[in-house]
């Protein structure tokens, strides 16, 4: 890098060029020709302004002397090891605020909404992801809370360990435990969709409202049986089950649908049903079909026998601030439980949200999907059918966002085909909220999202503390790195209230009993 020293000269002094150069600092009076700060404004009603160099006046704080700048000057080559020269900063000031910038000290608030209506987003999804124990949960529950005092609805469907429960009840809403002996959810119960197409205002709003619940209907149950039989489903049997979940449906009318409802439609089939198989014969169609027959028995006599064969008992209060459908009493079973409940409680919100956008009331919403990939990873296909499920859009007013540990979880989804699209899913959301992580995972983050390498050592180096020395704060606790596009990362650095670190503490099980 070259230096050069050139000097440009101080600027021109207009009190220097009316006194007189012989002028003492020190003299008693003011000099000839300059205007007294004292009494410019009454004597000749003019704003007093210095000059560059200050009030040529006893005590004005003048300078003796200015000093010109150095100029420094340095090839493309060196200069652009020093880029990014600082931090991102400028940030969108409107929104929740989830803490100070750990260089500039500005704060940060953060509302998609907002970032969106102001041209710096085009979609409100958002990503958080990081290792366990660095805060994902903390960040989201502040965001959550925000957003809820905004006059969002808060909705947390499928709460796989209950940790948002308590943030739920502090907003005054209602939690839903779903499980054995306690609440359950039928997957083929319109809820509050058949409400909404009760009182749609047009024949054509109520014609769009049927089909986008037998749509989430099928869908959902083909996730089901996927789930239960760990393969796909053919096409014949896809377009069976639909025929037979229609027939189910004008059967159980006025009430809702159970899964036993369709398996009896498909034991005594109609001549629909055998027209879809190409069957003659009852007996005939039983042999052919005998999977999806057997597929339905798995899910009312199997592991998930009692959750999802019977009425709901789930209700949607739309003047609710908050819902929480909490499954927390099913952590400990296996993946396919977890992933047929997980599934049920997205498609029943989706629902609800889809009621609530058709009300006269419209109220924007944040929905949070945690542990999203306990639901994905159990069956082929079921990634896809998810995103047909969940998939919610600015258009529909929803922040959705989903966390995660690791995109390293995409390598436990059966097939290439899920891991693209789950990768897809990722970079759909427009902003990304990153904690402390291992280098190799920041550098998995770089194929969705630009990280540059001073923003990928940061993170990395908030995954584990630099020595063994023991008492001192996670380095990783509470920062976090938020990237949108390709512009520079904002480090955010955020500080709990003592009402916040009562509410969001996930540890409980580990703090000293006294």
């Amino acid at each position: 890098m070259s230096l050069d020293t050139r000097t440009t000269g101080a600027p021109h002094d207009d009190t220097a060029a009316a006194a007189p150069q012989t002028a003492s600092p020190l003299q008693l009076a003011t000099p000839p020709g300059v205007l007294d700060p004292a009494t410019a404004w009454e004597v000749h009603g003019r704003r007093p302004r210095p000059g560059w160099w200050g009030w040529a006046v006893p005590g004005g704080g003048r300078a003796a002397h200015v000093e010109s700048a150095a100029l420094y000057q340095g090839t493309s080559t060196q200069v652009c090891g020093l880029y990014p020269f600082a931090s991102g900063s400028g940030a969108a000031p409107r929104g929740v605020p989830i803490g100070r910038h750990m260089y500039t000290a500005e704060p940060i608030g953060l509302d998609p909404g907002e970032w969106m209506r102001s041209g710096l987003i085009s979609n409100t999804g958002i990503w958080v992801q990081g290792q366990p124990g660095i805060g994902k949960s903390t960040i989201v529950k502040r965001l959550a809370t925000g957003l809820s005092a905004f006059g969002y609805f808060l909705t947390i469907p499928g709460d796989v360990k209950g940790e948002y429960s308590a943030l739920v009840d502090a907003l005054g809403g209602r939690i839903w435990r779903i499980g054995r002996g306690l609440h359950s959810l039928n997957p083929l119960d319109g809820g509050p969709l058949r409400a909404a197409i009760t009182h749609a205002r047009s024949t054509v709003e109520q014609q769009r409202l049927r089909e986008t619940l037998r749509a989430r209907q099928i869908s959902l149950l083909e996730a089901l049986i996927v789930i239960v039989r760990r393969a796909g489903m053919t096409v014949t049997e896809r377009v069976v089950l639909g025929a037979a979940i229609d027939a189910a449906t004008a059967l159980a009318a006025p009430a809702e649908p159970v899964i036993p409802d369709v398996l009896r439609v498909l034991e005594k089939p109609t001549t629909d049903l055998l027209g879809a198989a190409a069957c003659d014969t009852a007996t005939e169609f039983r042999r052919d079909q005998r999977e999806l027959l057997n597929s339905l028995r798995l899910l009312i006599n199997g592991a998930i026998r009692g959750l999802f064969d019977r009425a709901s008992t789930v209700h949607a209060d739309l003047d609710s601030p908050a819902m929480s459908l909490d499954l927390s009493a099913l952590e400990d079973d296996d993946d396919d439980v977890i992933a047929a409940a997980m599934l049920c409680s997205w498609s029943w919100s989706a629902a609800m949200i889809d009621s609530a956008r058709s009300s006269a009331a419209q109220r924007n919403v944040v929905q949070i999907q945690d542990e999203l990939w306990r639901a994905l990873r159990v069956a082929p296909g079921l990634v896809e059918r998810s995103d047909a499920l969940t998939r919610m859009n600015r258009h529909k007013g929803v922040v959705q966002i989903q966390v995660t540990h690791s995109l390293d979880d995409l390598e436990a989804l059966p097939t290439e085909a899920d891991r693209a699209k789950a990768r897809g899913m990722a970079g759909r959301n427009n902003i990304m909220i990153l904690g402390g992580m291992p280098a190799s995972e920041v550098d998995s983050i770089g194929g969705i999202v630009r990280v540059s390498t001073r923003e990928a050592h940061l993170v990395s180096s908030w995954a584990a503390p630099p020595t063994w020395v023991a008492g001192g704060r996670h380095p990783g606790r509470g920062r976090y790195l938020v990237k949108s596009g390709q512009r520079i990362g904002l480090p955010v650095e955020m500080t709990l209230t003592a009402t916040e670190l009562d509410l969001y503490n996930t540890d409980l099980a580990w703090q000293e009993r006294r």
